[in-house]
Formats: C-alpha cells, sequence, structure tokens
C-alpha cells in the first residue's frame, strides 16, 4: 500500500518526535514535512496513528493518504486531536468510452 504523509506541527519537539516515529517506520522524507512509505501495511499503519495520536498535541495536524483501499484513495486527518476518514471513490458516470 502506498501511504503519503503531510504533517503541520506546532513546535520543534513534535517535529522531531513525529520525523523519528516516521522513519522508524520506514518512511521517507520526499520534501519539507512530506513523508511516503510504499510499504506499510494495515497493522503497523494502525499502530503508527496510535503513536501519532500520543506524540502530538491539539494544534498539531496531520494528513495521510493511502492508496488503494479497495481500489479507492483514502484520506485520513487527524486535527484537533481527532481522526477524520474520508474515501474517495471514483464515480461511475455512465456513457459509452470513446
Amino acid at each position: 500500500m502506498f501511504v503519503s504523509i503531510v504533517v503541520d506541527l506546532g513546535n520543534e519537539d513534535s517535529e522531531k518526535i513525529v520525523q523519528n516515529l516516521l522513519f522508524r517506520y520506514g518512511f521517507k522524507q520526499i520534501q519539507k514535512n512530506v513523508f511516503e512509505s510504499l510499504s506499510i501495511n494495515e497493522n503497523n499503519l494502525s499502530r503508527l496513528k496510535l503513536d501519532l495520536d500520543r506524540s502530538t498535541d491539539f494544534y498539531d495536524s496531520i494528513r495521510l493518504y493511502q492508496f488503494p483501499i479497495n481500489g479507492t484513495l483514502a484520506i485520513t486527518s487527524l486535527t484537533e486531536k481527532r481522526w477524520r476518514r474520508n474515501v474517495l471513490k471514483e464515480k461511475n458516470l455512465g456513457g459509452t468510452n470513446a
């Protein structure tokens, strides 16, 4: 599964802790505050979310982009210490394929 994580953290301590967590789970830093992994599985991702939740505060935000999740794109965000998940599905518009 491909997972990309974008972080917006309120202080340097949170940045160091979260960055170390992501490296420990096998993520690579692509840009400042952007990390990616091609090899994380669902169990490790669930544990990572718990670790991220413990390591952040109310003012930090994190967004995870996961593909594929049953053939869809899932966007999970942590804002104000609350996880929210949106699943984007391809809409079948009907008609013919040219």
